[in-house]
């Protein structure tokens, strides 16, 4: 994170850092999946083995979160990957979406949203009743940075939801933006700051 947060960071840095958060966030997100025992044939012989009960469906919030994508692909390489185009409307705070394309078999997978920054929650809301609205059912958020605001909110819609977020941050400034955060991550993973 602190590397992450640094202004002197550079985007390859920053990239490879954040797929890095990412993988941990995603393997402490798996240990919530429900598995099944499966029996493996090794070399030498058989032997008891787990493997996750239902597919895995990986939808990142564009843009910024593709950066979380790698690291999740790291620990579910065949996964499906959906996609929510969501961007904020910087005067009003509230989330515009502008792309949608899932996979038809939500309702039957684990899916794992992948947003580096819930700060106001409202795109993470957002995506969220998408999701919903498309039969998804076992959803877990993944974030890099939270404010206590979008937390909240989160919490209040949906009281069940598994969130795992690696820095729970201090607060959303005037403008909403998390505090102290690390800028916009979009920005800092694609260089349009």
């Amino acid at each position: 994170m602190s590397v992450m947060r640094a202004a002197s960071t550079t985007r390859r840095e920053f990239r490879a850092a954040l797929r890095r958060i990412a993988r941990v966030l995603t393997l402490e997100a798996s240990s919530t999946l429900e598995t099944r025992s499966v029996v493996i044939q090794t070399p030498l012989e058989e032997t008891e083995g787990v493997e996750v009960l239902r597919r895995v469906i990986l939808v990142p919030i564009l843009r910024a979160g593709l950066g979380m994508l790698d690291g999740a692909l790291d620990v579910f390489p065949n996964a499906a990957v959906g996609h929510l185009g969501m961007y904020r409307n910087e005067r009003t705070l509230e989330s515009v979406s502008y792309y949608t394309k899932l996979p038809s078999h939500l309702a039957d997978s684990e899916v794992l949203l992948l947003d580096p920054m819930l700060a106001t929650g409202g795109s993470a809301l957002a995506a969220l009743n998408q999701l919903r609205a498309a039969g998804a059912g076992r959803i877990r958020l993944l974030a890099l940075v939270a404010a206590p605001p979008g937390v909240h909110v989160i919490a209040q819609h949906d009281p069940d939801l598994h969130m795992y977020v690696a820095a729970l941050d201090r607060q959303l400034d005037d403008n909403g933006y998390i505090r102290p955060g690390l800028g916009d991550a979009g920005d800092r993973l694609f260089g349009t700051e």
